[in-house]
């Protein structure tokens, strides 16, 4: 099936969706009907390229791939869609996504209903101006409720939910009338302006033989092979090598034309040239002003990430720089720690986003690393006048310098079964959270809007509201604005030294709480010493909490048997003596484990 260009038959369009609702699955069953993808070629989450995203069964980078289907009115269509990441950690893979689109498939779960990040795709795309398509996957489950699940999405979403198609991606059902539903409802791209060269950079890929790889949707103009180039952001030419869409794999062809989307390789070797976002021009004629970009998302959440053998760190730094060009919202700095040496200070956009970088960077680089505790931004106002961002307990500065610290707040929708109510109240109150209101969804489901610190969310909220809700919880938050807090740097002492890695900024309210659930993870991690290590939790001068490492004891008197008991006082004597020599110029080694452990140590309230 050879498709012959035409702008009219061209459909750009994304699946959005909360995790878990099968967007994988249906874009696997989209490309089996459209047979872009031979039978005996075919296996789950195909366009889940990494280990860790099957192994999940999430998806974490956004895949493009271009499908050829003969629709009932005979013409051939050109389908190009954009697989997105559903996780509220990935919108900034999501808001690239849709910017490339002209519309976008709405998944629900016909048994789970409409989910928080449901919500929070819809207004990324309204932003945009997309049409919106809702589909009704897993229609076949016995716990369907497919007139509920739509009353939902039009009282809810305000979507028009009537003609909603109704699938199930698992079986394959609905799937052909799906694809006659995508031509039909999604419009073709845009009548583009003028013939100039537009193109719009919304992801790239490092190939180690090839260089990068530039992911673009053209909006207007052509671009093949030999052509000049231009990042119009950098100001950087490059001469086009290849160019070819993704079949899906990467497949060259002689020319991408307006409304199409492929890829480019250009010979760029320097990751730093490519910015996410940039317009790419014809270099002869090139146009006045760029694309206008999407929405730059600010990271919330930094951690030091450092090489468990110093020796490493130019490998670590190799790995984040290419993680850096597939992953545009990780944010890198560097740094050095008296305690780890050098590493890297990185943003993120939540917890999974670290936990998925880590992971990455020890499977695909083969480089060991430890990550310290995960922090937030702070607006510290000094005396002076001054306003710092305080990220890094390290630079927390003189509280006597301090007039007002000023915490980040988000607003948050949690939706939860009306049963679990009273737990996910408590959960908020523990979190400082503050219930601004409640709305009923349906008849076993509540809509709670919330507003908390970023800091008190950020490390175990999801799970332990997946824990007390038995899984159906969901929740997604949104950054609303900064306010005074009582934040206070938490020091950890081990053997009377700090150790700034495992310090943190928390609220007064929690800081006595973190200090004795540090000390006790340390306690147990730490290895026996030949003398006894204290460790302690203080606040300034002041030590909220104490635990300590007991001595390795060696019984000096065991040769002693018989005869005077002064024979032993002087042997136990002589002992103290060492020990508290030992205990003056000893050093306390801690193992990489503790810093992983400190950072899953929970507040002993």
């Amino acid at each position: 099936m050879t498709f012959s260009y035409h702008r009219e038959r061209i459909r750009n369009f994304s699946i959005i969706a909360h995790i878990d609702h099968g967007k994988s699955t249906l874009a696997d069953r989209l490309l089996e009907t459209t047979q872009t993808i031979a039978a005996r070629d075919m296996q789950e989450q195909m366009l889940d390229a990494m280990d860790l995203e099957r192994e999940r069964g999430i998806t974490i980078k956004a895949h493009p791939v271009t499908m050829h289907y003969l629709a009932k009115d005979g013409e051939i269509y050109q389908l190009n869609l954009i697989d997105t990441p559903g996780h509220v950690d990935f919108t900034y893979e999501v808001s690239r996504s849709l910017s490339a689109c002209e519309g976008a498939l709405l998944v629900v779960d016909a048994a789970q209903g409409v989910q928080a990040q449901s919500l929070a795709n819809v207004y990324l795309a309204l932003e945009r101006n997309l049409e919106i398509l809702p589909v009704i996957n897993k229609v076949d489950l016995p716990a369907a409720d497919v007139p509920e699940v739509k009353r939902q999405i039009e009282d809810f979403i305000g979507l028009d939910a009537k003609d909603a198609p109704c699938c199930s991606a698992k079986s394959g059902l609905g799937i052909a009338d799906l694809l006659e539903k995508i031509i039909s409802f999604c419009p073709p791209p845009k009548e583009p302006e003028d013939r100039l060269l537009r193109a719009l950079v919304f992801d790239s890929h490092y190939d180690s033989y090839r260089g990068v790889m530039i992911y673009i949707r053209v909006f207007s103009g052509e671009i093949k092979a030999g052509q000049m180039i231009e990042l119009m952001a950098t100001h950087k030419t490059y001469e086009v090598q290849e160019v070819g869409v993704f079949r899906p794999k990467a497949t060259a062809t002689s020319v991408l034309r307006a409304g199409e989307v492929g890829y480019v390789v250009a010979n760029i070797r320097n990751v730093k040239d490519v910015k996410i976002g940039d317009t790419l021009t014809d270099a002869k004629y090139p146009v006045v002003s760029p694309l206008p970009g999407f929405k730059e998302i600010q990271p919330v959440v930094f951690a030091g990430i450092y090489p468990v053998d110093a020796t490493d760190f130019e490998a670590l730094r190799d790995a984040i720089v290419k993680l850096q060009l597939n992953d545009s919202a990780l944010y890198v700095e560097q740094e050095s720690s008296t305690a780890l040496g050098f590493g890297f200070r990185c943003g993120f956009l939540g917890l999974l986003h670290l936990e998925i970088v880590f992971e990455r960077i020890i499977r695909e680089f083969d480089v060991d690393v430890i990550t310290t505790a995960p922090s937030v931004v702070y607006k510290v106002r000094l005396r002076d006048q001054r306003i710092l961002d305080i990220d890094n307990p390290v630079y927390f500065p003189d509280p006597a310098t301090i007039e007002q610290i000023d915490e980040p707040w988000v607003t948050a929708r949690i939706m939860i079964p009306s049963e679990f109510l009273g737990a996910v109240m408590n959960l908020g109150m523990e979190k400082r959270g503050e219930c601004k209101k409640t709305e009923t969804l349906d008849a076993r489901r509540l809509v709670l809007t919330y507003r908390f610190p970023l800091n008190e969310i950020i490390v175990d909220f999801n799970d332990k509201l997946k824990s007390i809700t038995r899984g159906y919880g969901s929740f997604d938050y949104e950054f609303d604005k900064y306010e005074k807090g009582d934040i206070i740097k938490l020091e950890i002492r081990v053997n009377e030294e700090p150790v700034d890695a495992f310090s943190c900024l928390v609220h007064r309210t929690k800081a006595e709480n973190k200090g004795r659930a540090i000390c006790s993870k340390l306690v147990e991690v730490i290895p026996q010493q030949l003398f006894k290590v204290p460790i302690q939790a203080a606040i300034g001068g002041k030590i909220i909490a104490r635990e300590t490492i007991r001595a390795l004891t060696k019984n000096v008197t065991a040769k002693c048997y018989g005869g005077d008991i002064t024979r032993k006082r002087k042997l136990w004597e002589k002992q103290k003596k060492g020990k508290k020599k030992m205990k003056e110029i000893g050093k306390v080694s801690i193992p990489q484990s503790a810093f992983m452990a400190v950072l899953k140590a929970e507040d002993q309230s």
